[in-house]
């Protein structure tokens, strides 16, 4: 008994860390007294995973702007001159993303960028909505219909218009991701600070899933939820985390998570890029900054 309590505190003790540093992430820009000098030195604090289907590049979303890993290698490349935090980021289609956050020092745009989005592959972005008003964190879409947390306000924010107008839901808690079930767009699960919840009216109503830690999640298919916690270990649902079963581990805590079929990445603090071709059962390192 005294093992396993001292085993289940050290997993909570993970947990918090893990969550400190994702809450925590950037949460504003750190401009520069002269925003002109600006010096690239690469890509730092990883917020956001997710593949291009153009290409099937993996795309980096981290604090110090945009970056890209070409499929079968293994160096990361900076996409564009923009220096953005792009804390909120997600892939909508071929070459085209949304993303949130904070804006390059260089220019003249609010400290918080609402919801922006891109359809160059990342080269350039445009304000969709809230500029100046929103932060948003967590950011899922599926055709029309966009989810994403403000962390600001700390509202759960609904579009059925592509972003263009919001209405507030009901938010579960301090979200840290969200995974919106690719077929139906009212069904999304949520990980807080404190648990994991799911929703299937669109964020209106939330039910408590037991049996699982707060962590990262992925819904790449419809019968498939991924989640994988702050130790580590990959998990899998296939009846939208009613009950979960274990399918490996990735040697990382993570900070980001994208799934693409069986095409999986987690991040971790250090930058770090870990990458899976069997759903979460065996990873790689494919990025060590």
């Amino acid at each position: 008994m005294v093992a396993v309590g001292f085993q289940m505190k050290m997993r909570v003790l993970a947990v918090s860390l893990a969550l400190m540093l994702i809450l925590a992430g950037c949460g504003g820009s750190d401009a520069p007294s002269d925003p002109e000098a600006v010096r690239d030195d690469g890509p730092d604090h990883v917020h956001g995973l997710g593949v291009n289907p153009r290409d099937g590049a993996l795309m980096v979303a981290t604090h110090s702007g945009l970056f890209r890993v070409a499929e079968g290698q293994r160096e990361l490349r900076r996409v564009g001159d923009l220096r953005q935090d792009t804390m909120g980021f997600t892939i909508v289609g071929p070459d085209r993303f949304l993303g949130s956050g904070h804006p390059d020092t260089r220019t003249n745009d609010p400290p918080h960028l609402g919801l922006i989005e891109s359809d160059d592959g990342g080269k350039s972005w445009s304000s969709v909505s809230l500029r100046g008003d929103a932060d948003l964190h967590a950011l899922v879409a599926h055709s029309h219909v966009i989810y994403a947390f403000d962390s600001r306000s700390g509202r759960l924010l609904a579009s059925g218009s592509k972003g263009r107008s919001w209405t507030t839901r009901r938010s579960p808690g301090s979200v840290i991701a969200l995974a919106l079930d690719p077929k139906v767009e009212t069904r999304l699960v949520a990980s807080t600070d404190e648990a994991v919840f799911l929703s299937t009216d669109g964020g209106a109503t939330w039910k408590k899933r037991a049996g699982i830690e707060p962590g990262m999640l992925a819904w790449p298919s419809p019968r498939e939820l991924l989640h994988v916690g702050a130790d580590g270990l990959v998990s899998v649902s296939n009846d939208q985390g009613r009950t979960w079963r274990r399918r490996g581990e990735v040697p990382a805590q993570p900070v980001a998570m994208s799934a693409n079929g069986d095409r999986v990445h987690v991040a971790d603090p250090e930058g770090r890029i870990f990458a899976s071709r069997d759903g979460g059962r065996t990873w790689t390192l494919l990025v060590e900054p």
